[in-house]
C-alpha cells in the first residue's frame, strides 16, 4: 500500500469518527428518544435540525467518498481492518468531550487494536 492510499484509509476513518461523536454530540442535545406513532415527526424533526448530527452525516458522506477512492486502490481486506482505528480515535475522542470511561480493559482492547492494525499494514 502506498502512502497516498494509506492516507485516504486515514481520512476516511478519521471523518468516520468524528461523525460517530458529532451524532453523540447532537444525540445528548435531544436527550433520550423513545419513538411513538404520536411523536414520530416531531423527534425526527428535532434530530434533523441538529446542527453536530447535520455535521456527522455530512462527515459520514465525504467518509464514503474517501473509502471508495481507497477501495479502487486496495484489496477490501487489507483496508476494511483499518476501520478498526476509528474505535481508537472514537475511544478517546469520547473519553476527552463526553468524560466517557476509558477502563483498563478498553486501553488493553486498544492496544491489541493498534498492534494489529500495524501488523496488517505491513503485509
Amino acid at each position: 500500500m502506498n502512502f497516498a492510499t494509506f492516507c485516504f484509509i486515514v481520512a476516511g476513518v478519521l471523518l468516520n469518527a468524528v461523525a460517530q461523536l458529532l451524532l453523540k454530540a447532537g444525540a445528548r442535545n435531544v436527550g433520550e428518544i423513545h419513538l411513538t406513532l404520536s411523536n414520530f415527526f416531531s423527534v425526527a424533526f428535532k434530530v434533523a435540525t441538529q446542527t453536530p448530527i447535520i455535521g456527522g452525516l455530512a462527515c459520514y458522506v465525504l467518509s464514503v467518498a474517501l473509502w471508495i477512492i481507497a477501495l479502487s486502490r486496495v484489496d477490501v481486506s487489507i483496508a476494511y481492518p483499518m476501520l478498526s482505528l476509528g474505535y481508537v480515535v472514537t475511544a478517546f475522542g469520547a473519553w476527552y468531550l463526553f468524560g466517557e470511561a476509558l477502563s483498563i480493559q478498553r486501553l488493553l482492547a486498544i492496544f491489541v487494536i493498534l498492534v494489529g492494525v500495524s501488523w496488517l499494514a505491513r503485509t
